[in-house]
């Protein structure tokens, strides 16, 4: 598949979940992100893969609110949502993680999750039950009680991505959750987010350097460098791409 092409399944009549086209986003004459545009379809699982200061956690950040575009267009599910604030982005139903986890120290595992139950309501007892769907979702609820401060780093992994998941968003996006986890707790994320996809339709987009991840999860993948979409396709196509090597890898990586 050719840079920036869209994928056929995103052409055409059905319109994407998400459509960002030719964003860019500067700061202070630095060109994070540079004319970026992907799709993720609703239902699926797609990958942003690229070295460090690809620009990647930008671009996330411009979807979910957090930063306005210089130019572009984001639409969620057909409305415009580029330079909306957060919250509003969060209430049409994108939730979110972030790179560094830093969960309330002095909260419990539930009361952390509920943080997240609270978007778009006072009612504490719908907050607590959407907090339970997502606690169970990620195998944390027999650890509700216990103070966050006494999680390991596997754990307070997957309270950000219980936080995120009691929002009920539609679209998840996932900022490197599983750096730094083992392969076997690498293996326990994938298959609680197989789960959520098949058994929900939770669509993903996520943020990922554990190719073991992309590989399992992913459908479909982008790869950014310096700011720039360089290709898109399959993992086993874009893991074969020279262009993608030598982003990883250095100039003669691919000889």
């Amino acid at each position: 598949m050719t840079t920036a092409e869209a994928p056929a399944a995103t052409r055409g009549t059905t319109a994407p979940m998400l459509d960002v086209v030719g964003v860019s986003k500067s700061f202070r004459g630095l060109k994070a992100v540079s004319t970026a545009s992907l799709s993720v379809a609703r239902g699926e699982i797609v990958a942003l893969i690229g070295p460090n200061g690809a620009g990647k956690t930008t671009l996330f950040n411009l979807v979910a609110g957090a930063l306005s575009p210089d130019q572009g267009t984001i639409r969620f599910l057909g409305a415009d949502i580029a330079g909306e604030r957060p919250d509003r982005v969060c209430a049409a139903g994108i939730g979110r993680t972030f790179q560094i986890v830093k969960p309330f120290a002095d909260m419990t595992v539930l009361e952390n999750a509920m943080v997240g139950g609270f978007r778009g309501t006072s009612d504490r007892r719908l907050a607590r039950s959407r907090a339970e769907r997502a606690l169970r979702s990620l195998d944390m609820w027999l650890q509700r009680e216990r103070p966050a401060s006494a999680l390991t780093l596997p754990d307070r992994k997957r309270l950000e991505v219980a936080r995120a998941l009691a929002t009920e968003p539609t679209l998840l996006l996932l900022d490197e959750v599983m750096a730094g986890l083992r392969p076997t707790e690498t293996d326990q994320m994938v298959a609680a987010f197989r789960r959520l996809n098949a058994e929900h339709g939770l669509t993903i987009l996520l943020i990922e350097h554990v190719m073991r991840a992309v590989m399992a999860l992913a459908q479909r993948v982008y790869v950014l460098h310096h700011g720039e979409i360089i290709a898109s396709g399959t993992p086993q196509q874009v893991t074969t791409d020279p262009r993608v090597l030598e982003s990883y890898l250095g100039t003669g990586a691919t000889h």
